[in-house]
């Protein structure tokens, strides 16, 4: 293995470490380490993940994108200044994918939709941005529901996206390319997006970890917006800590995204470990109501003894505007991806339909075409509601209303 220092080559032996049979165990720290102490190389790392891809990758459908210049050029970096001894960066050397709803320079961005089979971003989302600033090897980019609409990863207009823990079931969706990558052990860590669940479904699918964070942690610069007031970038990883780690990286105020928080970001490792003794849970009775699955059921309560059985007071609360979410949630989104998915009309970038003569024709038959059902019909959902007029938004007020009112409760009951 060799890498350049200053235009110079050095030799750099780094192959005791056996990566390609510890991939689906590799966790941030211990890549960071291996790469840092010359057990192995950045460069080894990510070539085994990208055999792996090549392996198992044409069964589980995770990846839609591979950037492989990019990634051993990044990969050469991270050799680089563990050849002359430098500290390594927070993530230095450490693979992971990016789902595809967030742009990447010089790197095909989709949102898993083939109105966008030729878009090339010229620019890098913040959250990869912070990533490779951080060290990271972003592998590729990871498969997912068309614009991030769906729970099971069956929408992609490319493929579907199998679980690898059974490849007969689906990984949850619609960021179930980033959870199937980390479980199947292509990449260490991924990014995904979750506006109503799309992070803590698929991690829970594919037996990973997955964080949604608050809105406006995570700047959303660069992700292809689904519900702009919904949105959220967030890690899969394998451990809570790698989780942390990402978390921590891609977190802070950033002056592209006016919703980013303006706030410190804290010490998530330090709270790691402090003790949960004394923290006061509260379970919410309408959660466990009519309609949960027996296991879930089993799950939870499981969760909840070993949580008082570790010092925590479970304290039992209502949160009666419960019965809305779902209404309100779809009356938002739906209203916001109308607005959002109305620029995909083959004007300014993405497929547009050829042989028209005409503007309208034009954005007819782009449309017919693109994106597809699922998609379309999130979109005429919001746009054929029995309303009085077409945009109603005293309406859209009111459903907006409902949704503080809801943020009321939990504030109430914590």
């Amino acid at each position: 293995m060799f890498a350049l220092v200053s235009g110079k080559e050095l030799s750099v032996p780094r192959f005791q470490f056996p990566v390609k049979h510890m991939l689906q165990s590799l966790t941030i720290d211990a890549v960071r380490s291996a790469v840092q102490e010359g057990k192995t190389s950045a460069t080894a790392l990510a070539e085994s993940c990208y055999a792996k891809i090549e392996k198992d990758d044409s069964q589980i459908g995770a990846f839609l994108a591979l950037c492989k210049e990019r990634a051993l050029a990044k990969a050469a970096e991270m050799d680089a200044l563990a050849a002359k001894g430098d500290e390594l960066p927070p993530l230095g050397g450490v693979p992971v994918g990016i789902k595809d709803v967030m742009v990447t320079r010089g790197v095909r961005t989709t949102a898993g939709s083939k109105i966008l089979g030729n878009y090339i971003p010229p620019y890098d989302c913040t959250a990869v941005s912070r990533l490779e600033a951080a060290g990271a090897v972003v592998l590729g980019k990871t498969n997912c529901d068309e614009f991030a609409m769906g729970s099971s990863n069956e929408n992609s207009a490319w493929k579907p996206v199998h679980n690898p823990r059974d490849l007969a079931r689906v990984p949850g969706g619609s960021s179930g390319g980033s959870a199937a990558a980390v479980a199947a052990g292509m990449a260490v860590v991924t990014l995904g997006s979750d506006t109503g669940g799309s992070i803590r479904q698929p991690a829970s699918f594919c037996g990973v970890f997955g964080l949604k964070p608050t809105y406006g942690r995570v700047s959303r610069y660069g992700l292809i917006a689904f519900a702009s007031s919904l949105d959220h970038i967030g890690p899969f990883a394998r451990t809570v800590k790698d989780a942390a780690l990402v978390l921590r990286t891609i977190a802070g105020h950033d002056p592209m995204d006016s919703t980013s928080a303006d706030v410190p970001v804290p010490d998530y490792i330090s709270e790691l470990e402090k003790p949960v003794r004394g923290m006061k849970i509260g379970v919410a009775k309408e959660y466990l109501g009519e309609g949960l699955d027996a296991e879930v059921r089993k799950s939870v309560e499981a969760a909840i003894q070993k949580l008082a059985g570790l010092g925590c007071e479970i304290v039992q609360v209502s949160l009666p505007h419960t019965k809305y979410a779902i209404p309100t949630y779809y009356l938002i989104a739906t209203a916001e991806a109308s607005a959002n998915l109305a620029r995909f009309d083959g004007v300014r970038y993405g497929y547009r339909a050829e042989g028209v003569r005409a503007l309208s024709e034009m954005y007819r038959r782009t449309r017919d075409r693109r994106p597809a059902g699922h998609v379309s019909g999130r979109y005429l959902h919001r746009n054929s509601e029995p309303r009085g007029h077409t945009w109603d938004f005293g309406s859209l007020w009111r459903d907006q209303r409902e949704a503080a009112d809801w943020n009321a409760n939990f504030r109430k009951a914590f």
